[in-house]
């Protein structure tokens, strides 16, 4: 494909792997939000408590971290399919068994967190197999598509997964979560073709034995690149800033009511992100050139910080839900873009563990950064706490993006660990 050319949804969507791997994930995300719909419902129902109702979806979630850190580095040492199939048919069967009627609760906490544990070996071998079934700048327009897929499908199951869960009861909805995990183990055993192991690869190439590298060793290389390759670090902290700077959903019900709204404009506080997330997705892979895109994602990350500074005046409805659209906007196109730049330029051999400890750093921020925001709240007010956050984040995406801006002349080089755009 020539340089410059604009690549279309089309383009990408006539990549059959892709178009297995796109609809895999698509089915179980949509599993996932009535399962965590469910399992609220379910959780409350059975024990009439907030808090214990808050652990279960918290448990859907966090454990995700741990599991980056520890089974990451597998989708480096085995077949990433397989890696894949996997993991969905054990989580198929967890969540298979907290569909159970009268199951323990401790029970189905433990389910749930092995599910959430499971989901990032699966997403760390899905993020480091897509470069290789999408080719150049096809890649960046697959993520925008995966992002547009996934915001929307979070906008649907913010809109309609309560009133779906309670028309067909909790139990089916869980049930209904394990067989999209089988249908997507389906999707991508039968439609994405086997490559080996990339150690094992990189050896056959060299004509010597595989040796796969210990856990110590593969997390090690993992945070080597991670911190110390200046390009790649960089990249990281865009990735990682965005994801701090959506406090505002963690505390959309504390900070709707501090300017004046109800419950229907929590609602609609919690939809402008992915809802301006859809947007940017859109935008950013289809209208901005391929060339463009690494240059902008510094002065777009500063930008992101700026938008949350307007919240010290504890602007309205309109303005707030315009602010955090815009906001999912900008953030997603530089998540796009980081994840990219950041996915190609690390080598195949060590991508799946590096993919694997970012994603982990960004879920933990996304649950962290609410909580201190929040303690922070009960101090100042929401509001105000939230243009913090943006003056916090506008501290670390000054130097970063000069630090970006000084690594693009060097960034196009062939290196494999060069932060390559």
């Amino acid at each position: 494909m020539a340089r410059g050319t604009q690549v279309s949804f089309r383009s990408v969507f006539a990549v059959a792997e892709f178009r297995a791997m796109w609809a895999a994930e698509a089915l179980s995300q949509a599993g996932d939000q009535l399962a965590r719909v469910g399992l609220a419902i379910l959780v409350y129902q059975r024990t009439g408590s907030a808090a214990l109702t808050g652990l279960t979806y918290a448990l859907s979630m966090a454990p995700a971290f741990l599991g980056g850190i520890l089974l990451s580095g597998l989708a480096d040492r085995i077949p990433r399919r397989e890696v894949m199939v996997a993991a969905d048919l054990s989580r198929a069967a967890l969540i298979g068994l907290c569909a159970i009627p009268g199951l323990p609760f401790p029970v189905i906490c433990v389910l749930v967190a092995g599910v959430s544990f499971l989901h990032a070996p699966f997403k760390a071998a899905q993020l480091a197999l897509l470069p290789d079934v999408l080719e150049g700048d096809l890649y960046v327009v697959g993520m925008g598509i995966r992002t547009i897929t996934m915001q929307s499908a979070q906008l649907l199951g913010f809109a309609g997964g309560g009133v779906l869960v309670n028309a067909i009861n909790p139990y089916v909805a869980l049930a209904f979560d394990a067989v999209t995990f089988v249908a997507s183990a389906s999707f991508v055993r039968l439609g994405v073709g086997y490559r080996p192991a990339p150690v094992s690869a990189v050896a056959e190439v060299a004509g010597v034995a595989p040796a796969k590298p210990s856990f110590a060793s593969s997390l090690g290389t993992g945070l080597h690149l991670l911190f110390r390759e200046p390009g790649l670090r960089v990249l990281v902290t865009f990735s990682w800033l965005v994801s701090f700077l959506i406090v505002y959903e963690g505390l959309a019900a504390p900070y709707t009511a501090e300017i004046g709204g109800g419950a229907i404009a929590v609602g609609i506080i919690l939809a402008s992100d992915p809802a301006g997330s859809v947007v940017g997705a859109l935008v950013f892979s289809r209208w901005v050139s391929p060339e463009t895109r690494p240059r902008l994602i510094g002065p777009l990350v500063i930008v992101n910080c700026l938008l949350l500074l307007p919240c010290f005046l504890k602007p309205g409805l309109v303005i707030s839900v315009g602010l955090f659209g815009l906001a999912g906007a900008v953030g997603t196109a530089v998540f796009m873009q980081s994840t990219a730049s950041f996915a190609r330029a690390v080598p195949d051999e060590s991508r799946a563990q590096a993919l694997g400890l970012t994603q982990s750093g960004t879920a933990t921020i996304q649950g962290v950064a609410p909580l201190l925001a929040g303690v922070l709240a009960d101090w100042i007010g929401t509001a105000h706490a939230v243009g913090v956050v943006g003056v916090i984040g506008l501290a670390i995406a000054l130097p970063a993006a000069a630090s970006w801006r000084q690594a693009l002349p060097t960034s196009t080089s062939a290196a494999p660990t060069a932060a390559t755009p």
